[in-house]
Parts: structure tokens; C-alpha cells; sequence
């Protein structure tokens, strides 16, 4: 099992807020390690855009172990404007290709949503353009709140649009995992692990109405064998190893049932 951890789980939350760039993101790398896990997905934050290091010239993290960058700055009700998306994605293009990392996380949920049509054409018309600048270097993997309908729309517009599969956004959207699995299969190259109740809450892992044991059973029947990102809920301040690990082996424990 590949399994890795959202960039700022291993570290005290950044002002009370649930997911923000690490202010000590450095020494994430050296718990990551002594985890046990795999890799990392980084994140960049609307706070953290101008000097996150990964896009900015100093830094070289080539050698590091991260699986994707996670465009957490996308979410915004911009989304389809064509400037906000050049302006804000275009440097994370950039700053992958200069640090080695070929997958960019695209949120498409809350403020960016594309549930509405006439959205989502605009957005799928806008994105097809800058993807095509990286048509054979860079993968655009979508966690989108979309049917798997809707979100083939998007995915049928470029060779290199694939899917981050979130469990526990599909769960609270109402969606079947086993037809979100099926549908879409040859597109998934990222899985979050989250568990939710059906009420859109974030709960520890093995409490809510997530089923890990299918869901894992899906994607080993279709052959997946990429990254699986714990982006779980917090636990108490302070006891972020003791939380991760916690969670680690509860999905190990059931992957490999």
C-alpha cells in the first residue's frame, strides 16, 4: 500500500485552521520517515502562494518524496476566470516541473464547485488551455463534488486530466463508491483517505459512513496501485504523530484484510 499524508497533518495546525501550508514544514519530512509513510502531498494555500517553497527559486525538493501539489489557493469562486486560473495555477505548474513532481492536485469543490453547467464548460474550456502547455510533462487530477457523469466531461477534454478519488467527499455527496469506481477507473491516480458521515462531517477514520473495506476492494479489483493520501480528520493538538499513526494502521489493517 502506497500510503502517504496531506502536507500539514504531521504538524501543529496553522492558526486553528484545519488545512494551511506547515509554518515548520521542513521537519514534516523527518516524521514522515520515522511514519513510515511513503510520501507527501504538498500544499499550496492562498496564504502560503507567495513563498511557498516550492515555487520559489532557492528551494530544490527534487529529492523529496511528494506525490502531488495540492492547489488548495484554486479554491475560490474565480475558478472560471480565465486570469485568476492562468495567474494562480501557471507558477504551480512551474514549481513542479523545477522540483520534479508530475501530478497537481485541482479542488473543485466549495467556492470552485463547477456543479453548474454553464460553469463547468467554461471552467473545462479554460483548463484544457493551460494543460495543453503541459500536455506531456504535467497530470491535472481533479477532487471534484461532481456525479462521474459531469466529472467525464471535464476528463474527456485532455489526455492528461485524471482524478483524485476523495472517499469521504464521495460519501457525503450521496454518490455509490462502486459506480464511482467503475465509471471512472482508468482515470483515478490519486486517492484521499477522509471519512465522513452522510451529513458532509469529517470524523476519525472507521466512524463515519465511509466504507474503507469496499472501497479498497474496488480499487484493487480495477488494479490501482498509485498513492493513497490520508487527509483524515485532526485529533487533539499536540498529538499529531499519535493521531497519523493511529490512522495508519487502521487502514493498513483493513488494506490488507
Amino acid at each position: 500500500m502506497n500510503l502517504g499524508i496531506m502536507q500539514g497533518r504531521l504538524s501543529l495546525p496553522v492558526d486553528g485552521h484545519i488545512q494551511e501550508f506547515p509554518t515548520h514544514w521542513m521537519g514534516e519530512f523527518m516524521v514522515l520517515q520515522r511514519s513510515d509513510l511513503n510520501h507527501l502531498e504538498w500544499l499550496v494555500t492562498e496564504k502560503s502562494f507567495r513563498n511557498n517553497p516550492i515555487l520559489v527559486p532557492q528551494y530544490s525538493l527534487n529529492y523529496m518524496p511528494i506525490s502531488s501539489i495540492c492547489a488548495d489557493n484554486l479554491v475560490d469562486e474565480r475558478i472560471t476566470d480565465k486570469e485568476f486560473l492562468f495567474s494562480n495555477l501557471t507558477p504551480i505548474c512551474e514549481g513542479a516541473l523545477k522540483n520534479g513532481v508530475s501530478r497537481i492536485t485541482i479542488p473543485l469543490l466549495e467556492e470552485s464547485s463547477v456543479e453548474d453547467d454553464a460553469k463547468r464548460a467554461s471552467f473545462s474550456k479554460i483548463i484544457s488551455e493551460l494543460a495543453f502547455k503541459y500536455l506531456n510533462s504535467l497530470s491535472f487530477s481533479f477532487e471534484a463534488e461532481l456525479e462521474p457523469k459531469k466529472l467525464l466531461e471535464i476528463l474527456n477534454k485532455m489526455p492528461n486530466f485524471t482524478v483524485t478519488y476523495d472517499t469521504g467527499n464521495v460519501t457525503s455527496c450521496g454518490f455509490e463508491h462502486k459506480e464511482y469506481v467503475s465509471t471512472l477507473s482508468k482515470y483515478i491516480d490519486n486517492v484521499h483517505l477522509k471519512d465522513r458521515t452522510l451529513d458532509a462531517k469529517t470524523v476519525e477514520p472507521g466512524t463515519g459512513d465511509t466504507d474503507f473495506k469496499l472501497i479498497f476492494q474496488l480499487l484493487k479489483e480495477v488494479g490501482y496501485n498509485g498513492p493513497y493520501t490520508m487527509q483524515t480528520a485532526r485529533g487533539a493538538e499536540g498529538k499529531e504523530y499519535e493521531t497519523i499513526m493511529r490512522h495508519k494502521e487502521l487502514f493498513e489493517g483493513i488494506y490488507n484484510e
